[in-house]
């Protein structure tokens, strides 16, 4: 069987640090286009991949080409339903990064792309190919921890703020803050391990309140580049929310900035038998009661790549592998859900997750 050719639309970080070198390290791909607006970042990026390799400023371009099958979209959010649905109605399969989309209508536009065309999409949810979430996940499924009643996410930082002024902090750009930057993995990462529940009452509050003075933000560092004197912040740096669930509630805090000096980036599962903490990116804890004794344990899973993992399930479907966890018709609840924790933030009232639906369509 000939390899797959694929190519990467948008040469910024994420395609550096995951999808390039994934796709380089699977016999079964053909990088051939690396895709950029700034021409020496896709010029840098193919020189990592080959002589064979492609350079090309304008996506549209490389979908002439009949061989081309794969395309990671790796752009900011505002890009992602746009360039996903020429992509698809090109004949092309995608992988397209979290969150899907800026809002829930622009990723149903794209689950309806989709749906016309046939093609694969899958969203960049990493965590569903992590091999500790999925051990979770596996615990939860074989009732480990009886019923699971509660889940409660945390993704605090101090002082945090991406590039403050620039494209993460401009809602037109990335259509919200730390809730679609973040937010969107842990929630998904939830969803997943407990089966994906439908979503019916949502109630949540979002702030911006510790960037919104640019020139006196104080910070250690700064990723995604350094405060941008004079731009925009129109986003939240910090949310909480209650979502119930046809299976558990789910509760979350996150903050890209708070003022409280210590970071917190856990998740809790709560079941009537059992409890467990996964430390997000790393291991987790299992604690119950056995035999009259309260017991903990962490199990040692060997844990591979997990973007690597995912680049690998996406070629494979792509191949003739099947739907993947992180199909659009399944992560978009996440979209949902997020969508309702904004309109819900707005509306200072609780709201049932059903009315989002179709939302900007």
């Amino acid at each position: 069987m000939k390899k797959t050719v694929a190519a990467v639309i948008g040469c910024g970080t994420i395609a550096n640090a995951a999808h390039i070198p994934s796709y380089l390290a699977n016999p079964d791909v053909e990088l051939r286009y690396l895709c950029d607006i700034v021409p020496e970042r896709a010029r840098a990026a193919a020189a990592q991949c080959g002589a064979a390799a492609v350079a090309v400023e304008d996506y549209r371009e490389l979908l002439k080409d009949a061989e081309l099958g794969a395309v990671s979209v790796c752009t900011p959010n505002s890009l992602h339903a746009p360039i996903s649905i020429d992509c698809l109605r090109a004949g092309k399969d995608v992988l397209c990064e979290k969150p899907a989309a800026r809002t829930y209508g622009e990723a149903l536009r794209m689950q309806q792309a989709q749906h016309e065309t046939g093609r694969t999409l899958n969203i960049g949810v990493v965590n569903r190919f992590n091999d500790s979430v999925n051990c979770i996940r596996r615990y939860i499924e074989g009732g480990r921890l009886g019923e699971v009643f509660h889940v409660y996410a945390s993704f605090r930082a101090h002082r945090s703020i991406p590039g403050l002024g620039g494209a993460f902090t401009t809602k037109a750009v990335a259509g919200g803050g730390v809730l679609i930057d973040w937010g969107v993995h842990y929630l998904d990462l939830v969803m997943y391990c407990c089966g994906d529940p439908k979503p019916v009452t949502v109630s949540g509050e979002i702030f911006s309140k510790l960037g919104r003075d640019i020139p006196s933000y104080a910070y250690r560092d700064m990723w995604a580049g350094p405060p941008v004197p004079g731009g925009t912040y129109d986003v939240e740096d910090s949310v909480t929310g209650l979502i119930r669930t046809d299976g558990p509630v789910i509760t979350l805090n996150g903050a890209w900035a708070q003022n409280i000096g210590e970071a917190d980036t856990f998740i809790d599962f709560m079941g009537d038998r059992g409890g467990i903490r996964l430390r997000y990116g790393g291991d987790f804890t299992v604690y119950a009661a056995e035999h009259g004794a309260l017991v903990e344990y962490v199990p040692a899973v060997r844990a591979g790549d997990m973007f690597k993992s995912e680049i690998d399930a996406f070629v494979g479907a792509v191949r003739g592998g099947g739907r993947l966890a992180s199909h659009i018709d399944t992560v978009i609840l996440t979209s949902q859900i997020m969508e309702a924790i904004y309109l819900s933030a707005e509306l200072h009232s609780e709201i049932p997750a059903s009315r989002v639906a179709g939302a900007g369509a």
